[in-house]
């Protein structure tokens, strides 16, 4: 089965699953409330429960799917669905209980204690009901696919090895063409013969005449065909198929893709600069202010440092260092702790005994929220380097950590700020952050960026 294809099944099976459970809950009050039960208790009537299926229905497929229910294959163990419904019906439970609780809600333990039976048991019959008709000979025909594949034998053994082990028995190969031996114009007899679903073709040393011509036949006989796009080797690269002014594009993308998730964290970054800025609005005058009468320049530093693909861009910090301290930065470079392009040093002479402090509570990093609220920067992403050092980079992977926006917190500021000395340990932390992005990295990045900065630990 194809990812999009089981994609649509999941999301089928989660809406049934959240309905089912929601329907126990209902099934265990009306079980609990019959007289027989217990005739002396009172149970209130299911409108006062109503209200836990806000947390039952949304919840239930999501906890479903930590257990990994919804990566099974139809066919999977009964043992190890029984346990991972086990698992989800408990922690459905103890939610259910812990909403009673601060709600200070009576009455309902009977349906709580009954609820995780029924729900068990109602998913496990529906499971069990959809295991009967994936075996049964309706269920073969509209679950499996009957494939043609087209390729040299060295590459169909290795579609075939691939196969059994992801594709789950969803797939089976019924025919095997080498068009080196057999023309593509035969293609139509054997789609007759054999009544195939789809012809899977791997194209890597085919020419692509062939292909086409093998595409249009099965064009003319309503038959799906999957061109394999492996035929480029990468290293990275996550492949997808988009559609650019009508035609189909191959892409190959090595950040995250764009999303729900990227625009909602582009929404965090826009409110999030905002509401910090007015936070922290009396912060920031009270800084400007010591920076002015600390010494003579500017109240801000500005430079040119490396933004979204090397895209130059002016961020912002209150100035914490003299006025020529670029000036002075080639006669401290012997003193330079950190390898590779970029320069740190300790305890830094042209740094001001304000902008000591400032830098201590990161206090000068705070003018980068109107980087972040004009779309330059992000809350959470690689720090941005100066464009020179930038240019510097002596190893061409290092520059993937610029392809995601630069932020003003990273795995590298949680992981002892600039006690980090070696630039390719800075590398991997970022790339490790880019290869994991999601929503849920940069809330608890942020969450742990307070401590670290309270801490003062790493601060030079």
């Amino acid at each position: 089965m194809l990812a999009r294809q089981r994609q649509v099944y999941a999301k089928f099976q989660k809406i049934l699953d959240a309905l089912l459970l929601g329907s126990a809950w209902w099934i265990a009050h009306w079980v609990r409330s019959r007289p027989q039960i217990d005739p002396e208790s009172i149970i209130f009537p299911f409108s006062e429960y109503a209200w836990l299926l806000a947390i039952i229905v949304p919840l239930a497929p999501f906890v479903l799917e930590l257990q990994g229910f919804y990566l099974r294959p139809l066919l999977y163990s009964r043992k190890e669905t029984f346990g991972q419904l086990i698992r989800a019906v408990f922690w459905l439970s103890v939610a259910i209980i812990m909403a009673l609780y601060f709600r200070k809600a009576e009455g309902a333990r009977g349906v709580t204690l009954l609820f995780a039976p029924i729900g068990l048991l109602i998913v496990f019959l529906k499971e069990e009901t959809m295991r009967g008709w994936a075996i049964s000979h309706l269920g073969r025909n509209a679950v499996r696919k009957r494939v043609i594949l087209i390729g040299t034998p060295d590459e169909t053994c290795d579609v075939e090895r691939r196969l059994e082990v992801g594709a789950l028995g969803d797939v089976e190969i019924i025919f095997r063409v080498d068009l080196s031996r057999t023309p593509a114009r035969d293609l139509p007899r054997l789609l007759h013969e054999t009544s195939a679903n789809a012809v899977l073709v791997a194209p890597r040393q085919i020419v692509f005449g062939e292909i086409e011509e093998a595409i249009q036949a099965c064009e003319l006989e309503g038959v799906e065909v999957w061109l394999l796009a492996d035929f480029f080797q990468t290293r990275l690269s996550q492949t997808s198929v988009d559609e650019l002014s009508g035609r189909p594009v191959l892409v190959f993308r090595t950040g995250p893709e764009a999303s729900w998730q990227a625009l909602v964290k582009t929404g965090i970054d826009f409110a999030g600069a905002l509401l910090l800025a007015l936070v922290a609005a009396i912060p920031m005058a009270i800084a400007a202010i010591l920076v002015r009468i600390s010494s003579p320049g500017p109240i801000f530093f500005r430079q040119e440092r490396a933004g979204l693909n090397g895209q130059p861009f002016t961020m912002l910090k209150f100035r914490t260092m003299v006025s020529n301290a670029e000036q002075l930065r080639q006669e401290l470079q012997r003193l330079n702790e950190m390898t590779g392009p970029v320069f740190k040093v300790t305890n830094d002479p042209r740094v001001t005994r304000v902008g000591r402090f400032l830098r201590r509570w990161s206090l000068d990093e705070l003018p980068q929220l109107f980087n972040v609220f004009r779309g330059e920067m992000s809350l959470v992403g690689p720090r941005p380097l100066p464009v020179d050092e930038v240019q510097r980079f002596d190893d061409p992977a290092d520059r993937r950590r610029l392809s995601v926006r630069p932020g003003l917190t990273c795995l590298w500021q949680i992981s002892g700020r600039n006690d980090v000395s070696d630039f390719k340990e800075w590398v991997r932390l970022d790339l490790q952050y880019i290869d994991n992005w999601s929503l849920l990295l940069d809330l608890k990045i942020l969450i742990l960026t307070l401590p670290a900065v309270l801490s003062g630990a790493g601060a030079k």
